[in-house]
């Protein structure tokens, strides 16, 4: 991330949706499946204490939720064919560089082992589609509101200008989706971090103006961390708007990547992980949340592990303990107050206990992480799990309705 008045050599004074369209068109054709159960069924039934089943129906806010503009998927893919060291690109190759394929409504055994690369490739037109398949998905599966953000890693490994401009426009049409669909969606800006001032802007405009429910970053931006001080104009602003940072992975920067190249360990089975709970510690040891003490965070994938740290980062980082660290605070202290957490791509009961247990039922979240995790098995998650009425309520939907002030 760099200040200054420098242009980057591909900078564009606007941008033209035409033609990322047409270019779109060019290299997206048509043709497979994607696994979609049926419907769960509506019908109430009594629940016995310690019972897995609702006595009831439960409203479903889904709180990680993918998307992209045709604009920001053809710069994607321009950054694609590049290439460079960045982990992200074993992803996003899968995604954009490909023959994709339109996926259709099917029914497909939920047993066995998945290809998941021959998945990534059926992607992006469930990114590009928002009111056409999505909504049929939705209904299907009994899911009330999506709360959508740009897909990983949004404008974040674009130049400067082309990251401001392209996150204006995402967000707009973003706002104008949700205005069409006010109850089945609500939404998450993203900014260009490589400009905190502009950021900064555009993250009052998407608050004031566009009346969105909060904010997405996509962890890093060339190695950078939002405990640098040079990010916090937007940490001042989520603070000052009262909006939550949703802090989403993308894999490890480049000076931490060497041992996450082999074995896809870059990715959801290990580094994005490990690379977001690494982000949310910085954070916390920093003392940034000191500076910012109102500042609300999310983290997905069941707070990416850091609940299960907890004792152990306020034994070794209690304050004043190590002459490095400039916390005021115990870890678990922020996290208590500072953190919420989803249960996005994480559908572990047990997991879901310790959660509960652990961080209390009011941080919790349910999330479905669409369209990387199927709809069908995460709705089962949330109907399924060992849950009071009360708990099952306040994850599935309630919190969601506090956190992000989604109408009820």
């Amino acid at each position: 991330m760099r200040e200054g008045t420098e242009r980057p050599r591909h900078v564009r004074a606007g941008v033209d949706r035409r033609g990322a369209l047409a270019r779109i068109s060019s290299w997206l054709a048509a043709g497979a499946a994607w696994p979609l159960l049926s419907a769960p069924s509506r019908s109430p039934s009594r629940q016995r204490e310690g019972s897995s089943t609702p006595s009831r129906r439960v409203r479903k806010i889904a709180t990680e939720e993918a998307f992209v503009i045709p604009e920001v998927a053809a710069a994607m893919r321009e950054v694609v064919q590049r290439g460079g060291p960045s982990l992200d690109l074993n992803l996003w190759r899968l995604v954009y560089n490909t023959v994709t394929v339109e996926p259709t409504v099917a029914r497909v055994a939920t047993t066995g082992p998945q290809d998941r690369d021959a998945l990534a490739r059926q992607f992006l037109p469930r990114l590009l589609d928002l009111e056409q398949l999505r909504l049929a998905e939705m209904d299907a599966n009994d899911v009330d509101v999506h709360l959508l953000s740009l897909v990983s890693p949004g404008v974040q490994m674009f130049d400067r200008d082309t990251a401001v401009a392209l996150a204006r426009l995402s967000n707009d049409r973003l706002s104008e989706t949700i205005r069409r669909h006010p109850t089945r969606f609500a939404g998450l800006a993203c900014f260009a971090p490589q400009d905190p001032a502009a950021a900064a802007t555009e993250m009052e405009r998407a608050i004031r103006s566009l009346t969105l429910n909060g904010f997405l970053v996509n962890s890093h931006t060339d190695g950078v961390y939002l405990d640098d001080q040079r990010c916090w104009p937007i940490l001042e602003a989520a603070e000052a708007l009262d909006a939550p940072l949703y802090i989403h992975p993308r894999s490890p920067s480049n000076g931490m990547a060497a041992p996450f190249r082999d074995y896809r360990m870059d990715g959801s089975i290990w580094g994005y992980g490990m690379e977001t709970g690494t982000h949310a510690v910085r954070l916390m040891l920093s003392g940034t949340l000191d500076r910012f003490p109102r500042l609300r965070i999310v983290l997905g994938h069941m707070g990416e592990a850091l609940p299960f740290w907890l004792w152990r980062l306020d034994y070794m980082a209690s304050p004043g303990s190590r002459a490095a660290l400039k916390n005021s605070l115990k870890p678990s202290e922020y996290m208590q107050r500072n953190f919420s957490m989803t249960t996005s791509g994480l559908e572990d009961p047990l997991v879901l206990r310790y959660m509960i247990d652990k961080v209390g039922v009011e941080r919790l979240m349910w999330a479905i992480d669409y369209p990387f995790q199927q709809t069908p098995a995460s709705v089962a998650f949330i109907n399924s799990a060992t849950l009071s009425d009360a708990e099952r309520e306040q994850i599935a939907h309630r919190n969601a309705e506090r956190i992000f002030r989604i109408a009820s």
